[in-house]
């Protein structure tokens, strides 16, 4: 079975979570890493994982990041890593999956699905191939424990229950040494 891992420099994973009920505040993991075991050109029987460093949060904001970071959110002391191993991979369309999964937050582990799709492949100029994909899903985050909130005196709570998930995602196959 072929091995592509996730070329670090060339993927990013962002999120979105409404903010006082009315605007959106997004933030991204600077950390992950994964691999796909299969054929990237038709993904249903492969097998994939990533692993997320917590600690990489990044929302722009210092004190915000510190208080994700925090037992009120993630507790990265105690659980430094979101995780995600795929179970099945359906084809919907051309060059579009589902991609169900066990998501491990906070050690929470629930099934989820992103909705994957194929942007192409291509080799780049040291003649190495690649493949790239986009992926999304949304969350709820009570769902994986991190249930955090402050009540607004105009009503609503500071933060949003639904959390966006969206993963470009660039692979180079595995090389051997």
């Amino acid at each position: 079975m072929t091995v592509w891992n996730v070329d670090a420099s060339h993927t990013s994973v962002g999120f979105t979570v409404r903010h006082m009920m009315v605007s959106k505040v997004k933030g991204n993991f600077g950390s992950l890493e994964g691999q796909l075991k299969g054929d990237p050109m038709s993904l249903e029987g492969s097998e994939i994982s990533f692993t997320i460093d917590v600690n990489t949060i990044d929302t722009k904001n210092e004190d915000r990041d510190n208080h994700l970071r925090s037992d009120d959110f993630f507790d990265v002391e105690n659980h430094p890593k979101i995780t995600f191993t795929s179970t099945d991979i359906k084809s919907t369309a051309n060059d579009q999956y589902d991609v169900t999964g066990e998501l491990t937050v906070r050690g929470n582990t629930k099934p989820t699905t992103f909705k994957v799709s194929r942007l192409g492949k291509a080799t780049n100029p040291w003649g190495v191939p690649l493949v790239a994909f986009e992926a999304e899903t949304e969350i709820s985050r009570k769902e994986f424990g991190l249930t955090w909130n402050q009540a607004l005196e105009t009503g609503g709570v500071l933060v949003g229950d639904n959390i966006k998930i969206d993963v470009e995602l660039q692979l180079n196959p595995e090389q051997e040494e």
